[in-house]
């Protein structure tokens, strides 16, 4: 059973200018969502899912049908791909939305739209963020020794000292975890960076304190690894979430959300599985010139050759 890649993908884009989804960064114009795909290939994947907005939704398929065209997984077969949309009506009967929201509903929201097309283990990411090869290794090793289980998760934790910006700081979930390594919190933290003293301090958001960090940290990037079991999990808080919600204009159902209810009812577990990988990512246009270098630069070591697919 070949594990699935679900791509959030259905971001406005508003901060970054236009479809980041689609902007050619690699040398020979690969996106960001290219070198994920490849990586989870490599590592055993067979289907990708991408989660996009009505409005793109037939030039990004185009565009993807057209890029992976002959594209094979590791045992020979084609890779598969299926696009479903995040609209706000998409919401449970019984709920009437309110006209003036524009905002959509959030990432678990975002990963309901899935739900009718998923039925392996699968791993959820960002499709504007990088996250190295050894990321996605450790996710789909989680993911063949999860085959036949229910309830047990995993996020993917990145070292907060390689998710930093060189622009200024960053909103960072920090991860809480037992002597298991079960997870027991994401804590958001704002405004991550060194300071002059040298040391890692971020604003927490729970007490307002600033706090100083460890570098080691694990944080949250959005890599989360599930089982199909967690679709009818999150509708059923989706429903209780909207019920308090329905008329808000801003409030968003977030994945940390759902898991946290989860840990917290007993429902389930989620693993942290710590990465060694460096993360980057495009927000704002000016973010560009960075990522285009990076992916430059991981080109020239032979971590990637280009084109991804000749």
């Amino acid at each position: 059973m070949k594990p699935t890649l679900l791509v959030l993908a259905a971001g406005m884009g508003s901060r970054y200018g236009g479809l980041k989804q689609m902007d050619g960064l690699g040398p020979s114009g690969e996106t960001i969502i290219d070198y994920s795909i490849y990586d989870a290939v490599k590592f055993g994947f067979g289907r990708v899912v991408y989660i996009v907005r009505e409005y793109f939704l037939k030039d990004m398929e185009e565009h993807v049908r057209q890029k992976y065209a002959g594209v094979k997984c590791q045992d020979g077969t084609p890779l598969e791909f299926a696009f479903v949309t995040q609209e706000l009506n998409k919401i449970p009967d019984g709920f009437v939305l309110n006209p003036e929201r524009q905002k959509p509903w959030g990432t678990a929201h975002a990963m309901l739209m899935a739900a009718d097309v998923i039925n392996t283990p699968f791993v959820v990411i960002n499709g504007d963020d990088y996250y190295g090869k050894e990321s996605f290794h450790i996710a789909a090793e989680w993911c063949k020794a999860h085959e036949n289980t229910k309830g047990v998760y995993a996020i993917i934790g990145f070292e907060v000292d390689n998710t930093l910006s060189e622009s200024g700081g960053v909103s960072r979930g920090i991860c809480s975890y037992d002597a298991q390594k079960h997870l027991t919190d994401v804590v958001e933290h704002h405004n991550v960076m060194f300071e002059e003293d040298g040391k890692l301090r971020g604003d927490n958001s729970v007490t307002g304190e600033r706090v100083e960090l460890k570098p080691k940290d694990l944080c949250s990037m959005n890599m989360w690894c599930f089982t199909p079991d967690y679709f009818e999990a999150s509708r059923d808080i989706f429903v209780e979430f909207l019920k308090a919600n329905i008329n808000e204009l801003k409030k968003e159902f977030y994945i940390p959300f759902v898991v946290d209810n989860l840990i917290k009812k007993g429902a389930a577990s989620c693993d942290v599985l710590g990465t060694p990988d460096r993360w980057f990512g495009v927000t704002f246009k000016e973010d560009r010139p960075a990522v285009v270098a990076k992916f430059a630069e991981l080109v020239e070591k032979g971590v990637y050759p280009t084109p991804l697919y000749k």
